[in-house]
């Protein structure tokens, strides 16, 4: 997608759209409600956020080497060929589950928060298969929506699928969350799931609705092995307390003699203060939630890395912008290119990440401030800017074999925030001009003559 041209279109076709139902005849209120589209009161300038790159870690084919994983879970999670390169997050979270320890992942949007649980569990699962172990159901993932369950139940599915593992060691999901057919259900119940997709409001009845299959799924699930909460920053207020309330339940029906491990994972747990506020505050709200204590160490952030070259700072890049900027983008952006290109570290350092001693992610800032912090530091005129900032996210966003290399991905990934209000109301007087000309939420100057219409 060229988020940036949607961005236009959609915001003009609003306003067309916006617009049609009046025909203002009077000058004085006309060229006011022009003049607060023109301010953009009713779409504030659209958010810029850089998604950054994740520390690399081992590889799934390194950890069945030194025996941490099954080499079945290495047939699994893998691309044709390549192994799985697990980032670090990831490979933290691996060895907390391998530990035996319940834990919370709170790293960003796309970096693999899913991998984190899915890679030990299905290793358990394999492992478990190996010994002769009768299929039960190990795993119940719990998600606020049905469409989460089924996107990753798809996902999933492409793992396991061409593992070319033996159905005998081949792991089973199932999604139970109400838009199963009974005879779906049949199966479900009659032949155990090692790993259950479900949502909290189908967990809840499962386990209290009086129905033999909902009662037998259940009962496959004994000795449960692992609980999983996806989107955790979800379960708040009175539905938080209905959650905590419902994983007790599922641990006493379905794992008395030994707690299962709890993983929760969220993008969005918490985004103030020091990593060390934050991970005490996750911590919290987990430990609450699962009835089961997890302490700030089993909080697992992200690690970011560059994904320009390191030895190029700030004060280096922008020497070099008003260059680039003075002249076309090149039809070769390939990585190599970019990890030196000065707009590519500009863009990284001045918009995406704090260099300091970790690095960590900037907070999204409105795209026209962008612009300007551009123009300021190149010395090229704020349109100029605009335009080639717009040209080169879009490019560098793309694949690299759509930029001139061989890789499938996207140098800098970003992300438009966009945030629209409906117009609401106006107000006037009857007075003669200058009339008074109020929108919805302002206040009228003290003083003021005339009703308000």
């Amino acid at each position: 997608m060229k988020a940036f041209e949607f961005d236009h279109h959609l915001i003009n076709s609003y306003e067309r759209f916006s617009r049609s139902f009046s025909s203002i005849r009077s000058e004085d209120l006309r060229a006011e409600i022009d003049a607060q589209y023109d301010a953009g009161r009713f779409w504030p300038d659209a958010l810029l956020s850089l998604n950054p790159q994740y520390e690399d870690s081992q590889t799934i084919a390194d950890l069945v080497t030194s025996g941490v994983l099954d080499e079945g879970t290495g047939k699994v999670f893998r691309f044709g060929e390549s192994a799985l390169i697990l980032r670090k997050h990831q490979a933290q979270s691996i060895a907390k589950a391998k530990s035996g320890k319940s834990f919370v992942v709170t790293t960003g949007t796309g970096s693999g928060k899913s991998l984190c649980f899915f890679v030990p569990i299905v290793d358990a699962i394999i492992r478990a298969l190996r010994a002769g172990k009768p299929r039960k159901t190990r795993a119940i993932i719990v998600y606020p929506m049905n469409a989460l369950a089924n996107s990753q139940l798809k996902e999933i599915d492409k793992f396991i699928s061409q593992s070319g593992l033996p159905d005998s060691l081949k792991p089973v999901v199932k999604r139970y969350t109400g838009q199963e057919s009974r005879e779906e259900r049949l199966k479900i119940a009659a032949n155990s799931p090692d790993i259950l997709l479900t949502n909290y409001m189908m967990a809840e009845l499962l386990l209290t609705r009086q129905d033999e299959l909902d009662s037998q799924v259940i009962n496959n699930a004994t000795g449960l092995e692992y609980i999983i909460l996806d989107e955790l920053h979800t379960y708040r207020g009175r539905q938080g307390a209905d959650v905590a309330v419902l994983v007790r339940r599922l641990r006493d029906r379905c794992a008395p003699d030994k707690a299962p491990i709890c993983i929760g994972t969220s993008a969005t747990m918490a985004s103030e203060g020091s990593d060390e506020s934050r991970a005490m505050a996750v911590a919290k709200v987990a430990t609450r939630l699962f009835g089961s204590d997890i302490g700030p160490d089993a909080v697992i952030d992200e690690s970011l890395q560059r994904a320009t070259d390191d030895s190029i700072d700030l004060t280096q890049a922008k020497a070099g912008l008003a260059a680039v900027l003075n002249q076309p983008l090149p039809d070769n952006l390939s990585d190599k290119v970019l990890k030196r290109h000065p707009l590519a570290v500009w863009a990284e350092l001045a918009l995406g990440l704090d260099d300091g001693l970790e690095l960590k992610r900037k907070k999204p800032i409105p795209f026209e401030d962008a612009v300007r912090r551009l123009a300021d530091d190149s010395g090229v005129e704020a349109g100029q800017c605009r335009t080639a900032l717009e040209s080169f996210l879009t490019r560098v966003s793309l694949p690299e074999r759509e930029r001139g290399g061989p890789g499938e991905v996207a140098f800098l990934a970003f992300k438009l925030h966009r945030f629209i209000s409906g117009a609401g109301e106006v107000f006037t007087t009857l007075a003669s001009r200058p009339r008074t000309v109020l929108f919805e939420g302002q206040r009228e100057v003290p003083g003021t003559d005339g009703h308000r219409l």
